[in-house]
């Protein structure tokens, strides 16, 4: 079996989290409990995927290299940021039942591909390249300790 890396990893979580999102959009107006339930499921693993990437990928990445102003994680982060404003968009829509969410999902999902590819094609495999075995693992090991509270802020009363 060959060793796990960061980019096979991280980009299984994106293929599942673009399934999700796609059943939210295909069943939102046939069955908005199924799409609510995927979306809630969506938004929480994003959520949690952008807390991995932040609390530990980048930093690790920055410290390997030396780049945090002038690198890519910077970026990166900016772009977290408009994702979480995207998502807490569809969210307050979702809540509300409003179904007219398909600008902001558009948005998100032109937003989310270029996100993705940068992270897929460039920042992923740099950091295996700047990383170990043994630290590959300490970080896939420390992701399964990130308290839920750090990721899980949505949906409660729905």
């Amino acid at each position: 079996m060959s060793e796990q890396t960061i980019t096979a990893l991280y980009e299984k979580d994106h293929d599942r989290l673009d399934e999700l999102f796609k059943t939210f959009q295909t069943s939102k107006r046939s069955d908005f409990t199924k799409a609510k339930e995927a979306f809630k499921e969506f938004k929480v693993g994003l959520q949690r995927h952008i807390v991995w990437e932040e609390e530990l990928l980048f930093p690790m990445w920055e410290e390997k290299t030396g780049m945090i102003e002038d690198g890519p994680t910077p970026v990166m982060r900016f772009e977290h940021e408009q994702i979480r404003q995207l998502l807490d968009a569809i969210h307050r829509k979702v809540e509300s039942q409003d179904l007219n969410s398909d600008q902001e999902e558009q948005s998100l999902l032109n937003l989310l591909g270029s996100h993705n590819r940068k992270e897929e094609r460039a920042l992923y495999p740099a950091i295996d390249n700047v990383t170990n075995a043994d630290e590959r693992t300490t970080i896939f090991n420390t992701m399964k300790t990130i308290p839920e509270g750090r990721y899980n802020a949505c949906c409660s009363g729905h």
